[in-house]
């Protein structure tokens, strides 16, 4: 019997990070040409996430029902057209509205893949399936900026040609149907994702956007305020965020078969805190940078740690459950840019530094909460029970 073909479940985790933070280094370029403000260019990251965290808070369980195939391959085709109308718009204000569709489309793909790869592989490879992911999500992020970057120096309604391409790649060749099939039984219902295992992740995940979506946009206006930067050499310094987790998504897999969620949760939030103030307060390019790479790499572990444990703590909604959690992680992402940037137009430094203290919070989250839903050092992230226990053939990956 012929394996499934699930690697365009890997491949479709770029999609989400990519539309997200594509357009931090083109700002400046964006408002030049519909005739705006860097500042309300800005807004177009808030457009993409807010419904991109909305309707994930449902996006995963509707999916459920309606069928993971399907949804997967109409929500393509619309972020395609969404991709066109950024790119043909000839005012800020359609521009933004297109991004907003650029957002909901996205909402009712990632959590889909997610719950199609914890059911497609087993309990002891699942760390490392989830750094797999990650690594996706962390070229999607890495290769964002530098495209973007490039073609703002060309012209910068290029940057979303690539994506739309990708996703028609993607709508032309999905996964197999037996990767994408539901494999619990009966209907996914709303009231099993009221867990506090569920409620854990979402929270971690809600603080380590907060501060890593900030770091993005933070980082770049930095670049060009302190440093002079141009858009192309901003790209690349962006850039570096997803290349260190697309570097180290393997590794912090494997970390997170091997310690658990609570203690590589402790490491990354500790390193991502440090790697915020370095970027922050660093008196060089190359310290910038230093921080970047640092903050890349422990969010990357962070995202492995929050999609296993979202997408084991529902077994019969996990298209739900991996929905809610990334539903708050991109309530953070979203977040970010509004609390942030006041405070960086208040005191650079300083301001930028403040976002340190989300990671913070999470340290305290996980010392606190972790004990009480079952986790522990050197713990497996994912309940025995949850294993597949059907005798299909292992996924070609």
């Amino acid at each position: 019997m012929r394996s499934p073909r699930v690697w365009p479940l890997y491949v479709g985790g770029a999609l989400g990070p990519y539309g997200s933070t594509m357009v931090t280094p083109i700002l400046q370029e964006v408002a030049d040409g519909l005739d705006s403000t860097p500042e309300v260019a800005a807004s177009a990251l808030t457009a993409y996430m807010i419904p991109f965290a909305a309707l994930m808070l449902v996006s995963g369980t509707l999916a459920e029902r309606w069928g993971r195939r399907r949804t997967i391959r109409v929500s393509l085709v619309v972020f395609v057209l969404a991709c066109a109308l950024c790119a043909l718009a000839p005012t800020m204000e359609l521009f933004l509205a297109a991004r907003v569709l650029q957002g909901a489309t996205n909402a009712f793909t990632t959590p889909l893949l997610l719950a199609a790869i914890t059911d497609s592989v087993p309990r002891e490879r699942l760390g490392r399936s989830m750094g797999r992911f990650a690594a996706w999500q962390a070229a999607g992020q890495a290769f964002s900026p530098l495209i973007s970057g490039v073609a703002g120096f060309v012209d910068w309604r290029l940057a979303f040609v690539v994506p739309a391409l990708c996703a028609v790649a993607l709508a032309l060749l999905p996964p197999d149907e037996a990767a994408t099939e539901r494999r619990a039984p009966g209907r996914a219902r709303w009231g099993a994702l009221l867990n506090r295992r569920l409620a854990l992740a979402c929270a971690l995940a809600f603080l380590c956007y907060l501060a890593a979506v900030g770091l993005t946009v933070l980082s770049a206006l930095r670049a060009e305020d302190v440093f002079g930067l141009g858009p192309i050499a901003r790209g690349l310094l962006a850039s570096a965020f997803g290349i260190a987790g697309l570097l180290l998504a393997d590794t912090a897999g494997r970390l997170l078969d091997r310690l658990g969620p609570l203690t590589l949760g402790l490491i990354a939030n500790a390193v991502l805190a440090l790697g915020v103030l370095t970027a922050a307060l660093g008196p060089s390019v190359a310290a910038m940078t230093v921080g970047v790479v640092a903050v890349g790499a422990s969010v990357t572990a962070m995202r492995a740690t929050v999609n296993a444990m979202a997408s084991t703590s529902t077994p019969d909604n996990r298209a739900g459950a991996s929905s809610l959690a990334l539903a708050f992680q991109f309530f953070g992402g979203a977040l970010a840019a509004l609390v942030w940037v006041p405070l960086y137009a208040m005191a650079p430094g300083a301001g930028f530094a403040a976002a340190a203290l989300a990671p913070l919070a999470a340290i305290l989250v996980l010392s606190v909460v972790c004990p009480r839903v079952g986790l522990r050092f050197g713990r497996a992230p994912v309940p025995p029970s949850s294993r597949p226990s059907d005798d299909r053939p292992a996924p070609t990956e």
